[in-house]
């Protein structure tokens, strides 16, 4: 994978440095590149990580950082956005079983609205790499600060619990661990392979950090061969800066691309919230890239403001917008898209991974009917 850095002011010069880069540059271009330099230094952002570290913290924003337009996130939701609090005794048991296990799920810690539909149906995101994240994203509700040790027992803890219950898609994602060497990519390998050995049957859906954009970290994941995988972009690269200031949206977007050269057979999946202050055009525009970077399936859903310290909700996007982005992205190409207000990166994914493969088949006979 080739590193990117952006230098140039003039856009003709941009589109020429992402066109040596790989990137195909229909529509990439056009966009905000002003913040989308690779990386920090890597010194600055070593000092930037041990800072908030060494005062842990739930994730979110300081107070002269807070934009101070938007929604009173404590007034009533609309109706589109209410659910009842989960009772069905398939959750309460998955509950227990996932606290005994000792496993940790982004379901719980990210505070997903879903969580009684899903679990009740047996299906959850497990969340490994402990539950601290070196990062601090001004949307995300997963605690930051210095994480513990890693549990070298995980994988096969998880691949017991895939065995035992019969799970027949699993879905795994991670904090960010930058203060490993790997960025914890070799776990993510192990995990993988544990539960192809002890349920062989049962498909794997991955959701991973950037890996800081390193080459060989996001390789050595992807040749573990998941049978998605998925990584968000969450945004627009214009709110990047402020919404996801550890990431770069066009290094995103290349792993994805790189992840689909290397694995032509792979599904790569990305999501994105909205409610952020986006414009329709700038979503727009992200599809575009996500399918100049061959991405099979998008999901968008509404962002939701997890304390008065996180990112304020400009807008509450309404279901027939939701239906005009998902009618837009299917005319762009994608092979799979779920959008509405309550979906989830990994929302319903067995489903929509049936839907998915389906989809794919349907496609390759109607090109042999051709």
């Amino acid at each position: 994978m080739t590193k990117i850095q952006i230098l140039s002011s003039d856009r003709a010069e941009v589109r020429l440095e992402l066109a040596e880069a790989g990137i195909p540059t229909e529509g990439v271009a056009d966009l905000g590149y002003e913040n989308q330099a690779d990386a920090l230094p890597n010194e600055q952002y070593l000092q930037n990580m041990a800072a908030r570290q060494a005062n842990q913290r739930t994730s979110g924003m300081t107070g002269r950082d807070m934009p101070k337009e938007g929604l009173d996130h404590r007034a009533p939701k609309p109706s589109w956005l209410r659910v009842k609090a989960p009772t069905d005794p398939k959750y309460l048991e998955l509950k227990d079983r996932v606290k005994s296990a000792g496993l940790n799920t982004v379901c719980e810690e990210a505070a997903c609205p879903n969580i009684g539909d899903c679990w009740a149906s047996g299906h959850l995101t497990t969340m490994i790499l402990g539950d601290t994240c070196t990062r601090g994203c001004a949307f995300c509700n997963i605690k930051t600060g210095k994480p513990n040790a890693v549990n070298a027992d995980e994988p096969v803890e998880l691949a017991k619990m895939a065995s035992e219950l019969g799970i027949k898609h699993m879905v795994i994602t991670s904090v960010d661990r930058d203060d490993l060497p790997d960025g914890g990519t070799g776990h993510w390998a192990a995990c993988i392979e544990a539960i192809r050995a002890a349920s062989p049957d049962t498909t794997i859906e991955i959701l991973t950090p950037d890996f800081r954009r390193k080459e060989d970290h996001i390789n050595t994941v992807a040749d573990a061969r998941p049978d998605v995988y998925n990584h968000n972009l969450e945004t627009v690269p214009r709110l990047y800066k402020t919404v996801r200031p550890g990431a770069r949206y066009f290094g995103s977007l290349r792993l994805l691309q790189a992840v689909k050269e290397r694995h032509p057979s792979m599904f790569t999946k990305s999501g994105l919230m909205v409610g952020l202050g986006e414009t329709r055009e700038e979503v727009l525009q992200v599809m575009d890239d996500l399918r100049a970077a061959d991405v099979d399936f998008l999901t968008i859903g509404q962002y939701l403001r997890p304390s008065p310290q996180h990112y304020p909700i400009m807008e509450y996007v309404t279901p027939e917008q939701f239906a005009d982005y998902e009618t837009q992205a299917k005319r762009k190409g994608f092979t799979m898209v779920a959008s509405g207000p309550l979906v989830r990166s990994s929302f319903h994914a067995d489903a929509y991974f049936a839907e998915l493969v389906e989809a794919r088949v349907a496609k390759l006979s109607s090109k042999k009917d051709a």
